[in-house]
């Protein structure tokens, strides 16, 4: 299940949810295709005004961060390098598309590489 979590300031996500959840989960489809649409999680973290700080002063905008997890398997793949790059291009495109073009420079996306075994639902190991 790849998931999601975009950390960005209260403000600037003002009512933007559904479509922000929206265009990220097509973003996660348009790699991986439709299998992933019903299993994509996004969290949606809206920081408050006056909690995120940049160069030791609080800010009134700030580039979203997305942290993205997914399988370490992934990045073993034959075509990771494209793989990856297409997760970064694409969920990078889905979060300008909706916050905003001019923040498109400054976002963030972390992939975490999660490695076999190491993910649980529903109090069972899932494998692969």
């Amino acid at each position: 299940m790849p998931h999601l979590t975009v950390r960005v300031l209260e403000p600037q996500l003002g009512g933007k949810e559904t479509a922000l959840i929206a265009a990220l989960t097509e973003a996660v489809v348009e790699v991986y295709g439709e299998w992933a649409r019903d299993v994509v999680v996004i969290h949606l973290d809206g920081v408050p005004a006056g909690r995120w700080g940049l160069g030791g002063e609080p800010v009134e905008e700030a580039p979203p961060a997305i942290m993205f997890g997914i399988r370490e398997a992934a990045f073993t793949r034959p075509d990771s390098e494209e793989l990856v790059a297409r997760l970064v291009r694409t969920v990078t495109g889905a979060v300008a598309g909706v916050l905003g073009a001019h923040l498109r420079d400054t976002i963030t996306v972390e992939l975490v590489a999660t490695p076999a075994g190491r993910t649980a639902v529903g109090g069972v190991i899932v494998d692969g």
